[in-house]
């Protein structure tokens, strides 16, 4: 694995993994419990969930194996009220409550606010708002930091703009197809935040999945986006290179990015993870890479 830049988890002396665990589709499907037990187990001892995954099942879940497991850092995010959308003070202060419940912890080290949409700016920093209640959980110790985690335009950016927030999480915007999330790690790096970069696989499409081949952040791709994915499916091909561990890599090698969140659906994906991130990709790929010129802009721009 790439040498990261050292850091710890905000607030913490815990070390910062890499490698964090995406558990948003934890608790869809059956077999959730021994997905649960896996990713507590392993050697990826970081977890990314949030309130409203599977309904909350996710947290609950991880709260089912948590106890057991020595080692684990559980992150986790504020959402909006599931029938409402309200996403106000009180509404933060009551999705806190219910992921501690779910989770059988008393404080959290990184506690995310969780795509926003229902809400401007604006009404999120206002006095009473989602924003005050996240700083106000920081100020009382129960969380060690807080970020901002969303999706789409420039909402991230705003937000971080704010300098309210410790940590950011990114998506589907920071892949080896996509350049997206530059602002964003700009804009994170001045101000020292710690950065998380998720949805290495663009949603699939790079994964290999043929079902996924059209996609990318779960949207149709243009043909110009779709020639780019295929130059650089060629370009692992001739190195001898695995598309996926090359996708994953691209983001561990990025000094930017503190930690990579890899979404896991099942026991096998987990048990295929050791192997993409000990795969090693020759500098001669990445030269090349950065030869195909700036990639087209993605569905999620």
């Amino acid at each position: 694995m790439p040498e990261q830049q050292a850091r710890r988890v905000p607030g913490t002396d815990t070390p910062l993994e890499a490698i964090t665990l995406g558990t948003s589709g934890l608790g869809r499907d059956p077999g959730g419990e021994e997905l649960a037990r896996a990713l507590v187990s392993g050697r990826f001892r970081q977890l990314d969930t949030s309130n409203e995954y599977a309904g909350g099942r996710s947290e609950t879940l991880i709260g089912g194996v948590l106890g057991g497991a020595e080692g684990v850092t559980v992150f986790s995010k504020a959402d909006r009220d599931p029938e409402t959308g309200v996403f106000d003070g009180d509404r933060v202060k009551r999705s806190f409550e219910e992921t501690l419940s779910r989770l059988g912890v008393a404080t959290l080290p990184i506690y995310h606010l969780h795509d926003p949409f229902t809400i401007t700016v604006q009404e999120a920093t206002a006095p009473g708002g989602a924003v005050s209640a996240l700083v106000s959980l920081r100020e009382q110790g129960l969380v060690g930091a807080i970020g901002i985690a969303a999706a789409g335009g420039t909402l991230v950016e705003d937000y971080i703009r704010t300098d309210a927030f410790d940590a950011v999480l990114t998506h589907n915007r920071y892949t080896l197809v996509d350049r997206g999330a530059e602002d964003i790690l700009r804009l994170a790096g001045e101000r020292g935040m710690t950065v998380f970069n998720a949805a290495p696989f663009g949603g699939g499409i790079l994964s290999g999945s043929s079902r996924h081949a059209s996609r990318y952040g779960y949207r149709p791709i243009s043909p110009e986006f779709g020639r780019h994915v295929e130059r650089v499916r060629e370009l692992c091909d001739r190195h001898g290179v695995a598309l996926p561990a090359a996708a994953l890599h691209f983001s561990l090698r990025e000094p930017r990015v503190h930690s990579t969140v890899v979404g896991i659906t099942s026991v096998e994906r987990l048990e295929g993870l050791d192997a993409l991130v000990d795969a090693v990709i020759p500098d001669g790929f990445w030269a090349e890479l950065e030869s195909l010129g700036a990639p087209p802009p993605s569905p999620v721009d």
